[in-house]
């Protein structure tokens, strides 16, 4: 793992927009795509913040942003179209077209159909995945992060889409941000108290889990 940029107080959305958000933020959006549009302010750039059960695709190097817990984002990238897309799901499986993609199974093919439809092919596809931490204490036993990191590596390689980097499980929450038309992807690992905004998904994901008997590539730090 290089670490490429210094790491950073993490910064919060600020006021402000620019042609192409406004632009975004009017185009017809289709069930789970992400619409939270806005300029981040520590890359100075424009983003858009990926919720859970909600992915993004676009051509351009906008900021796909998200922060995660024991949930997964799979950053998914062609490397021939220079298309890219992230996810953010909770639980590995269950659920449907109404629970958002909240469930891996459903929003790997969300991400992966839209894609496609934008012109990217399986075969020229690759991934970055993050997430999966065991970040808050108590919860350990049920393995929400463990069951999501082995989910996805796994789907990953029945579709054959190469895993090219990963920065999984440990205890940290983790900042993501992944710019999908160079298919460059940051993480920030967010100290272990710094867990307030994540709880709620946390104990979301914990009560509708039942309990069942590490990183490498290039992914800079930010």
């Amino acid at each position: 793992m290089n670490a490429a940029h210094a790491c950073a107080p993490v910064a919060s959305p600020v006021l402000g927009s620019t042609p192409r958000l406004e632009r975004l933020k009017n185009l017809p959006r289709r069930p789970g795509q992400a619409s939270f549009f806005f300029i981040d302010a520590h890359f100075r750039s424009e983003a858009v913040k990926v919720l859970p059960g909600e992915y993004f695709v676009f051509d351009e190097d906008i900021a796909i942003m998200t922060t995660l817990g024991s949930c997964i984002a799979a950053c998914l990238w062609d490397r021939e179209k220079r298309i890219g897309g992230m996810n953010h799901f909770m639980l590995p499986e269950g659920g449907g077209a109404a629970d958002g993609g909240r469930y891996g199974s459903y929003a790997m093919e969300l991400l992966i159909n839209e894609m496609i439809k934008r012109g990217a092919t399986r075969s020229t596809m690759e991934a970055k995945v993050f997430g999966g931490g065991a970040v808050i204490s108590g919860m350990n036993t049920i393995n929400v992060g463990e069951r999501n990191t082995t989910f996805v590596l796994d789907y990953l390689r029945t579709e054959r889409i190469a895993v090219v980097s990963k920065d999984v499980m440990d205890i940290y929450p983790r900042k993501v941000c992944f710019l999908p038309a160079s298919g460059k992807a940051m993480v920030k690992r967010l100290a272990s108290t710094n867990t307030g905004m994540l709880l709620a998904q946390e104990r979301a994901a914990s009560r509708a889990a039942a309990p069942v008997a590490s990183s490498g590539g290039s992914v800079d730090l930010f």
